[in-house]
């Protein structure tokens, strides 16, 4: 603060001591041009009668009256040679103890005007008589004066600047020590409250309005502070007495949690008896499906060959007692000929068929039962799966199953697994997609993905799935048949298929109304085609 008064004051002192004493030395040398161009003049009046009666004389006595000024040194006196026009040297006046100067018969026409020259001023003055030149005044006077003048205001100013800063840090020290006193006495309550932590210490009043604002303030700061506080100490009591309570509740609730977990694991565990039970009794359901199917496939050939055989027995009984009665005619005897051939074709086909379909079906059931890697041509798989779940199938004029699959790839992998997965799909599509339909469409497309991996995306467009029943489809026990026969365990197994045993992933899209579509990818090994295979059509229909 003292500091900052010391530099405003000099600052200040300064500025209006610098304008003041330029103003005045302004002022004074002007008035010395005046005074030296007054005195020429009155020298050049004074002079004009020496001049024109060429008295130089009296005109020296006249000019040493200047001897009483102190600030003229020289005064030259020019006569105008009237028939020459050169001027010439008339009169002269010396101060006392300087030298003479040379005549300024060249630059006395250039003076007109008042010249400062380093440390003295020379002016002309002409010397007129009825408006015509007769001669010429030269006066110098000596700058001394205002160099005077000028080390009198800077000392003046010195002495006053000096004599203010004094007076003004004495002041400043004075009202430092008015302004600091309350504000010690304020630091050392701070100090003591922020030690002591007492917040019940208070600021004292001040005789300064803007300490005594700051000091209000600070005590009702002190005053909240001390209230929460209170308030706070109270809370913490109550907070204890709370967590005591707390304490005790979650003691309780924790053994009836651990009480309830025990009874919950209990039914967790029966729970997954009842669900492995279930299980075995869905796949006993497909396996009975299974027998199902094969009964009504193989029954249909088997029981035209028993036909075939019993008309075949019936017509050689026959021929038999006609040979025994001798009454056999050509005739007879060759259309017995064609009977036979035509029924043993007959028996042959459709023994034939059986054989393949107990082969086929022979097949799946191993690979149900397997999940060994076998090597398999996809297309004839494909054929064989949608073979074995006919019976499961609607109309294939209204309800057509589309393969899409290049004829000749061949894959290593677990056939089983595979042959329940698409089982379960292409049944979901029959029972739940189709249901209460007249028409509807499957399309399953098989190809190697960029990873080498075997995907297969199945596609109906059936009514698709509940909205309440997307997010949980591949849950065990999910299902939109309840009551029906519907166990709800036909996608989760399809999808415990997929990740377990097939060690791939699953990915379910549906929208309702819209159809289903399901994209599984596993891992395969892929073979090369075999050379035996010849290309069937691409797109098979089951």
């Amino acid at each position: 603060m003292l500091l900052i008064v010391l530099i405003v004051t000099t600052l200040a002192l300064l500025i209006a001591f610098t304008i003041n004493t330029y103003s005045q030395v302004q002022h004074y040398r002007d008035s010395l041009i005046e005074r030296s161009v007054a005195y020429a003049r009155v020298t050049a009046f004074n002079a004009l009668s020496s001049v024109v009666f060429d008295d130089n004389e009296t005109e020296t006595q006249r000019l040493r009256s200047l001897r009483s000024t102190s600030f003229v040194e020289h005064v030259h006196i020019y006569k105008l040679d009237e028939v020459t026009g050169d001027l010439n040297f008339f009169a002269s006046y010396n101060r006392r103890g300087l030298a003479p100067i040379p005549a300024k018969y060249a630059s006395i026409n250039s003076l007109g005007e008042p010249r400062i020259v380093a440390d003295y001023l020379e002016v002309a003055e002409p010397i007129q008589l009825d408006n015509s030149v007769v001669g010429y005044v030269y006066l110098r006077s000596s700058m001394s004066e205002l160099e005077a003048f000028v080390q009198r205001s800077i000392m003046l100013a010195v002495i006053v600047t000096l004599g203010t800063l004094i007076l003004a840090a004495l002041l400043t020290i004075r009202m430092r020590k008015t302004i600091t006193s309350p504000l010690d006495r304020m630091v050392e309550v701070i100090q003591q409250v922020a030690r002591e932590k007492d917040y019940s210490l208070r600021l004292p009043t001040s005789h300064l309005q803007e300490v005594d604002s700051v000091s209000h303030a600070f005590n009702i700061m002190l005053n909240r502070i001390q209230q929460h506080i209170t308030r706070q100490e109270k809370a913490e009591q109550e907070a204890s007495s709370l967590a005591s309570e707390l304490e005790q509740q979650v003691s309780q609730r924790t053994q009836a949690l651990k009480e309830a977990n025990s009874e919950l694991l209990k039914t967790l565990e029966q729970l997954h008896l009842y669900q492995s039970q279930l299980v075995e009794s869905e796949k006993m359901a497909s396996l009975g499906d299974m027998v199902a199917g094969i009964a009504h496939e193989v029954n249909t050939p088997i029981g035209l060959s028993v036909t075939a055989s019993t008309l075949l027995q019936d017509k050689l009984h026959l021929m038999q007692e006609k040979f025994s009665a001798k009454r056999i005619s050509t005739q007879e005897f060759e259309r017995f000929l064609n009977d036979c051939d035509e029924n043993l074709a007959i028996i042959y086909r459709n023994v034939n068929r059986a054989a393949d379909l107990i082969t086929a079906f022979k097949q799946v059931a191993v690979d149900q039962s397997s999940e060994v890697d076998r090597q398999i041509l996809v297309v004839d798989f494909m054929q064989d799966v949608l073979l074995s779940i006919k019976p499961r199938l609607k109309d294939s004029t209204n309800f057509p199953i589309h393969i899409h699959c290049d004829p000749t790839l061949r894959i290593e992998t677990k056939p089983g697994p595979l042959n329940q997965i698409l089982s379960h799909l292409i049944t979901n599509s029959m029972v739940h997609g189709f249901d209460h339909r007249q028409q509807g469409e499957v399309n399953i497309t098989i190809a190697i993905d960029t990873d080498k991996r075997l995907e297969i995306v199945y596609e109906d467009n059936g009514a698709g799935v509940p909205i309440d029943i997307r997010r949980r489809i591949f849950d065990p026990f999910v299902t939109s048949k309840r009551g029906s026969g519907g166990s709800g365990l036909g996608m989760h197994l399809v999808y415990n298929l997929v990740t377990q045993v097939l060690k791939g992933n699953i990915h379910f899209f549906s929208e309702q109304e819209q159809g289903v579509e399901f994209v599984v990818r596993f891992p395969v090994t892929i073979l090369p085609p075999a050379k035996s295979d010849e290309p069937p059509s691409a797109e098979a229909q089951g």
